[in-house]
């Protein structure tokens, strides 16, 4: 995956426009779309700024991910977003961890749905011994 495949990628998770980014970056949006399309040759001070925007460390954004699997957690608490930190993951490694802390959040989730119907249960028992006691 080349850099401007993955800079649109990270956009898109984000669920930002080509027009947010552009404005994130004081510039066109011809110009940031020219970044996407792998059209424009990319210094270092403006991968820097994207590294930035995306929260991610600037030798992530570069290392090439032809063999490895990208995964993408959203945080952008610092710009009125989600709740999670944005990581890039290269390897099957890492990629395996973070499958890991996956079934672990999954299993966690089904936890807590189980003990909410629990208690929407508990819930229910009590609206109806309520309703037998009105006059």
């Amino acid at each position: 995956m080349n850099i401007n495949e993955k800079i649109r990628m990270m956009r898109e998770l984000n669920q930002w426009s080509q027009e947010d980014m552009a404005e994130r970056m004081n510039m066109s949006v011809n110009g940031y779309a020219k970044i996407e399309r792998g059209e424009t040759k990319l210094k270092l001070d403006k991968l820097t700024q994207i590294a930035q925007i995306f929260n991610v460390d600037i030798v992530e954004l570069m290392q090439p991910g032809e063999n490895g699997i990208l995964i993408f957690m959203n945080d952008n608490s610092a710009t009125g977003h989600n709740g999670y930190n944005n990581t890039y993951y290269n390897g099957n490694e890492a990629a395996g961890h973070e499958i890991d802390k996956l079934k672990l959040m999954l299993a966690h989730k089904d936890e807590i749905i189980s003990q909410k119907n629990s208690e929407l249960e508990i819930l229910k028992e009590m609206v109806a011994l309520l309703k037998q006691q009105k006059p």
